[in-house]
């Protein structure tokens, strides 16, 4: 359904159309109509397609509708929160507000923690619409006085059930005791589990709208994943490898920790192979500046940790490996899920040493399916080598293994007979 047919402000749909967007995605379509109606709605939705989108459009309308009803040249009163687990992505967020709310006379900001807390307070004192925070940074300021929360009509968890699975759930009860009885709430997520949905749908009320898209396939259509099995030690040549035969890819490798990182980042850079780095370690500024230089990159090469996992937009991404399998087996979706996003196809690659054996059998009965497997030689002398990323598929890929084994068997065979 295209933009234009929806009971939004011109404003908008103008808006909508400077950013690029002109149809809506499923879960847009699914999503809007509700929350306009001021629904609580509790959204499921695969990695990529439009989520941010599909709550900022409408509550963009509703504040600027509740704007025309009350003008007031007094500092504006907070009426919406969007609660988000980690500052890139509530940077993200925040600039996608930022569009949309342009000419509509809406206010948003983003706060999270790792920066200067002055010019954030410099901001809220000025009065806002609408805040998107990061949990640590938001309780900090409330309970310095610098937020109010008394009048705040709509809240918003986005990656919910990564915020109620950090612990989260306490601070979000105490912050909705403190909200209007009347107020609208919106509980988005790629994945979202059993139990953390009993805790979501303890926070909504009980008329909900509960919408699922594709809730049977959690991994992307446009995205071909496989998985490959090695030694630990050998992941590194692996990934040399992966990087030289696709020098025109955009690709993002997963690690486990921090430490694992710069190791990954060191061996790429012995072998002049540029790279850039993003986790937890890093000051603010250092990952803000690393991702700006990523995303206006045509090619090349990021080692993450999971921190860029969830959530945040990284256009054009041809291809992710997972060179560490991930702990949390919903983590393997958000990860793979930076490529195929909207309609744009991508392929993924996971590395698993015997060790990481247990949690491939999580990653596979999460999904409720197998991931197809790549066969390697052991010295990799057949190297990994992929089509333009655009042609790229799996399937011949497979085909040329098992070709490459049927030779080597021939090749056996005609030893025998000498």
């Amino acid at each position: 359904m295209k933009f234009e047919k929806y009971h939004i402000s011109d404003e908008i749909k103008d808006n909508l159309l400077d950013i690029g967007f002109h149809k809506t995605t499923d879960i847009q379509f699914k999503a809007i109509p509700h929350i306009l109606n001021g629904e609580d709605v509790l959204a499921i939705a695969q990695t990529g397609t439009g989520k941010t989108a599909a709550f900022a459009i409408p509550i963009v309308n509703q504040l600027q509708e509740l704007k025309k009803k009350k003008k007031s040249k007094k500092a504006a009163f907070l009426k919406c929160l969007v609660l988000t687990p980690t500052r890139e992505l509530t940077r993200q967020i925040g600039k996608v507000f930022s569009q949309l709310s342009r000419n509509t006379g809406v206010t948003s900001y983003a706060i999270y923690g790792g920066v200067e807390h002055d010019p954030q307070i410099k901001q809220l004192i000025g009065g806002l619409d609408l805040l998107i925070a990061t949990p640590g940074r938001l309780f900090d300021l409330i309970a310095q006085g610098y937020i109010n929360v008394e009048k705040v009509k709509i809240l918003v968890l986005d990656e919910a059930d990564h915020m109620l699975d950090l612990g989260f759930i306490n601070d979000i009860k105490a912050i909705k005791k403190k909200l209007p009885n009347f107020h609208q709430t919106l509980f988005f997520s790629a994945t979202i589990n059993p139990e953390i949905k009993k805790l979501a749908y303890s926070q909504i009320k009980a008329k909900a709208m509960r919408i699922q898209v594709s809730p049977e396939k959690l991994v992307s259509k446009n995205i071909s994943h496989f998985v490959c099995f090695l030694e630990m030690d050998q992941k590194r040549h692996l990934l040399v490898n992966f990087a030289n035969q696709n020098p025109k890819a955009k690709m993002i490798a997963f690690v486990r920790t921090q430490v694992r990182a710069e190791r990954v980042h060191k061996h790429l850079a012995k072998n002049e192979i540029p790279a850039l780095t993003l986790h937890g370690a890093m000051s603010q500024n250092q990952r803000e500046q690393n991702l700006e230089l990523f995303r206006a990159q045509k090619s090349g090469l990021l080692v993450a940790t999971d921190l860029t996992a969830r959530g945040i937009d990284l256009p054009d991404i041809t291809h992710v490996v997972n060179y560490d399998l991930p702990d949390n087996p919903e983590n393997y979706v958000h990860r793979i899920g930076r490529t195929g996003r909207g309609f744009a196809t991508g392929d993924a690659l996971s590395l698993c040493s015997p060790e990481e054996k247990q949690k491939l059998d999580g990653i596979q009965n999460f999904i409720q399916t197998d991931i197809p497997v790549l066969k390697l030689d052991a010295d990799f002398k057949e190297e990994i080598v992929f089509k333009e990323p655009e042609e790229f598929d799996i399937f011949d890929i497979l085909q040329m293994e098992e070709e490459l084994a049927e030779s080597k068997k021939s090749k056996k065979k005609n030893k025998k007979k000498k």
